[in-house]
């Protein structure tokens, strides 16, 4: 398990940087990105320290899996938005900056401006094995 000691993140959490706070509890943070792709564009975090989704506890998992819907209505009424992207990056590979667990929320406007994806679907090939895998990969964990 990989665990951030001094991340941007840690720092915030720890009051060492400041941040534009918009919602905390005991698990969960969350604040303006100071970098955002468009207006309101906000980072939610976790408090527990782990890089990856995956190493990430069931509790801290469901704290964010409980406020992240709030979250994302109380952004669409201040900005406006119909639309949103949620997303979340694990490893260098997938382009995660930050090694601490985070959910970027990501309004998307008329004008164009939030997210933007190219999507390059591949044709799905050992599906039936994959998800036999994925089943008994399941009750193991």
């Amino acid at each position: 398990m990989s665990e951030p000691t001094d991340t941007v993140f840690s720092r915030i959490i720890a009051g060492e940087i400041p941040c534009l706070k918009l919602y905390e509890d005991e698990l969960v943070l969350c604040f303006l990105d100071v970098g955002p792709l468009s207006r309101g564009h906000l980072l939610v975090i976790p408090k527990e320290a782990r890089a990856f989704l995956h190493e990430l506890s069931d509790e801290s998992a469901a704290a964010i899996g409980r406020v992240l819907p709030r979250i994302c209505r109380a952004l669409q009424e201040v900005t406006g938005a119909s639309a949103y992207n949620v997303l979340q990056n694990n490893g260098s590979m997938a382009h995660q900056e930050v090694m601490h667990v985070h959910f970027h929320v990501i309004p998307k406007y008329e004008d164009g401006t939030g997210l933007g994806i190219v999507w390059s679907s591949q044709v799905l090939e050992d599906g039936e094995a994959l998800a036999e895998r994925f089943t008994e990969a399941m009750h193991e964990g």
